[in-house]
């Protein structure tokens, strides 16, 4: 009877964090992903940073289309949805600051300028309303250095 307890306290548990983002519906097997850049690259500034994505569409801010989303580049912060702000931040608009930039037009590729040395970049699928999916689509964080 124990294991039956804690079996299905394991079963819901797994649910809930399989569910900690908002509540549009995602591809659960959909990805994205740095298509030009790895974990522990060096670089020069500006960098061109180029977004993949696997098993979904991408679709403008306020178009609410199924199984589509937009990029938001998580910048020199903790992982996203980690942290103080934790499984909170999941369920609500990532805001659009100097850590969080937005590419609500659809845009797959963009290039910035960084501060010389250590950034930490991670990219969130968010949905037509900023809000990250119900299955949240989410990179690694990945380490690059500026030169």
């Amino acid at each position: 009877m124990k294991r039956l307890i804690a079996a299905i306290a394991a079963g819901t548990l797994a649910a809930s964090a399989a569910f900690a983002g908002g509540e549009t519906p995602s591809n659960p097997d959909a990805e994205v992903y740095f298509v030009n850049l790895k974990d522990g690259d060096t670089v020069s500034s500006p960098v061109t940073i180029v977004f993949g994505l696997r098993g979904m569409g991408i679709a403008p801010a306020g178009a609410e289309w199924d199984m589509t989303g937009h990029h938001h580049l998580v910048m020199n912060r903790a992982p996203f949805g980690e942290g103080e702000a934790g499984d909170a931040e999941l369920s609500e608009p990532i805001p659009a600051d100097e850590n969080h930039k937005h590419f609500g037009g659809g845009q797959t590729e963009t290039t910035m300028e960084l501060p010389a040395g250590e950034n930490t970049l991670q990219l969130v699928l968010g949905d037509w309303s900023h809000v990250p999916h119900s299955d949240p689509i989410m990179s690694e964080v990945i380490t690059i250095t500026v030169e």
